[in-house]
C-alpha cells in the first residue's frame, strides 16, 4: 500500500482548490469539468507540534519534518468505469493510491456548476462508489474467468484455486450489488490472496466535506448526511471549507496563519487534519531522531521492530542492527534534556524484539 492518498469526486467539488491549498502547488483550478487532464501529485509535511517541541529543546542546524504525498485526481462521472468522461486514465491513477480522500460538495452556491445540477451528497457519493465498484467488477470478473479456466493444474495449485475462487465469487457478487469491496471484511489470508488486483473498493476512504464559510460554524444538513453514509462504512470524515483553505495558503508565516485561523474560530487549518487523518488511516506513525546536526520525523509503519524502523533509515542499518537507545519524546518534553532523562532511568537499550511506539526518539546502533 502506497504512502500517498488520492483526492476523488465528482467535477466541481473542489479537489483542485484543496490539492493547491494543501501543496501550494498551481493545480489548474477552473469552473468546468476535467479541468484536471493529468493527475497532479503534491509532497505535503504530515504536521507534528512534537517535532516544533523537540526543536526546542534539542536545537538542531537542520529540521526535516515527515512527509505524506497528495495526487489530485480528474473529476469522475456517472459512466467513468466504461470511459466516460475521462474516466479509465483516472480509475488508473485511483489503483496506485494508498487511501482515498472522497471530496463530497457540502454547500449551496448558484455560480459554481455541479455536474448534476443539483446539490446531494448521497447521490453524489453514491454515483462515485458504484463507478469505484463498477471498474473493480471488471477486475474481478477477468481474474474469475482465467481462474475458473485453469484445469491443467498440479494437485499443489488446484487446492490453491479452490481457495480463491470462493473469494473471487463473494466479491463479484458484493460488486455486481454496487458495495465496495471492504464491506466484505476479508480476512488477512483473504486479503493475501486478491491484493495483486489492487482493488480500489478495498482502499480505506476518508470522506472530506467542502463546505462555506457558514458551514464551519455551525453543521449543515449536508454533513450530517455524509457522516451518516461514513459511520455506516466506519469511515472517517473531514469537514473543510475549501475557500478558508485557499486563502491561508497565500499567508506566508505561520504567525499570519494563526492569526487568521482565530479570526475565522477554528483551532487549526482543515488541511492539517485531513493529511493527519490520512497518515494514520494508513497505519502510519512516526518515530524521531535528535542531534545538533539534524532533528528529523521518520514515517513507519504500526508493528514494526526496532531493526524495520533502523531500515527506514538505512537498509545498512537493518542488515547490522545491534542496539536502538530508545525514549519516548513525552519523557523528553517533561525532563527537557536528554541527560535528564538518563538519569530519570527513562532511557532504555531495546534489541531486535521491540515494537517501535509512537512518537520514540531513537539512536541506532549498528555494524556493517
Amino acid at each position: 500500500m502506497g504512502l500517498n492518498c488520492g483526492i476523488v469526486g465528482l467535477p466541481n467539488v473542489g479537489k483542485s482548490t484543496f490539492f493547491s491549498a494543501l501543496t501550494a502547488a498551481p493545480a489548474e483550478v477552473a469552473n468546468y469539468p476535467f479541468c484536471t487532464i493529468d493527475p497532479n501529485v503534491g509532497i505535503v509535511s504530515v504536521p507534528d507540534p512534537r517535532l516544533d517541541k523537540i526543536v526546542a529543546l534539542i536545537p538542531p542546524a537542520k529540521v526535516v519534518p515527515a512527509t505524506f504525498e497528495f495526487v489530485d485526481i480528474a473529476g469522475l462521472v456517472a459512466g467513468a468505469s466504461k470511459g466516460e468522461g475521462l474516466g479509465n486514465r483516472f480509475l488508473a491513477s485511483i489503483r496506485e493510491v494508498g487511501v482515498i480522500a472522497h471530496v463530497v460538495r457540502c454547500f449551496d452556491d448558484n455560480d459554481i456548476i455541479h455536474v448534476n445540477n443539483k446539490i446531494d451528497p448521497a447521490d453524489d457519493i453514491e454515483t462515485i462508489n458504484i463507478e469505484l465498484a463498477l471498474a473493480d467488477l471488471d477486475t474481478v470478473t477477468n481474474r474469475w474467468a482465467k481462474q475458473a479456466k485453469l484445469t491443467r493444474l498440479s494437485k499443489e495449485a488446484q487446492k490453491e484455486n479452490e481457495k480463491v475462487l470462493p473469494v473471487l465469487s463473494r466479491l463479484k457478487e458484493c460488486l455486481e450489488d454496487g458495495k465496495s469491496a471492504r464491506s466484505l471484511k476479508l480476512e488477512e489470508d483473504e486479503l493475501a490472496m486478491v491484493s495483486d488486483l489492487h482493488l480500489i473498493t478495498l482502499k480505506p476512504v476518508i470522506y472530506v466535506c467542502n463546505v462555506d464559510e457558514d458551514g464551519i460554524v455551525e453543521e449543515n444538513e449536508y454533513v450530517k448526511t455524509v457522516r451518516a453514509i461514513a459511520e455506516a462504512e466506519g469511515s472517517e470524515v473531514v469537514v473543510i471549507c475549501g475557500k478558508i483553505e485557499s486563502e491561508i495558503a497565500v499567508l506566508e508565516t505561520e504567525e499570519e496563519k494563526r492569526e487568521f485561523l482565530e479570526a475565522v474560530g477554528l483551532k487549526e487549518s482543515g488541511l492539517n487534519q485531513l493529511i493527519r487523518s490520512a497518515y494514520h488511516t494508513l497505519g502510519m506513525r512516526t518515530f524521531f531522531t535528535a542531534g545538533s546536526d539534524e532533528d528529523r520525523a521518520w514515517t513507519f509503519r504500526a508493528g514494526y521492530k526496532a531493526p524495520q524502523a533502523a531500515g527506514v533509515i538505512h537498509s545498512d542499518f537493518e542488515k547490522g542492527f545491534i542496539k536502538a537507545e530508545v525514549y519516548n519524546c513525552e519523557d523528553l518534553f517533561l525532563y527537557k534534556t536528554e541527560q535528564k532523562v538518563k538519569e530519570a532511568g527513562k532511557l532504555r537499550m531495546e534489541g531486535k524484539e521491540y515494537v517501535v511506539q509512537d512518537g520514540d526518539i531513537m539512536h541506532f546502533r549498528f555494524n556493517v
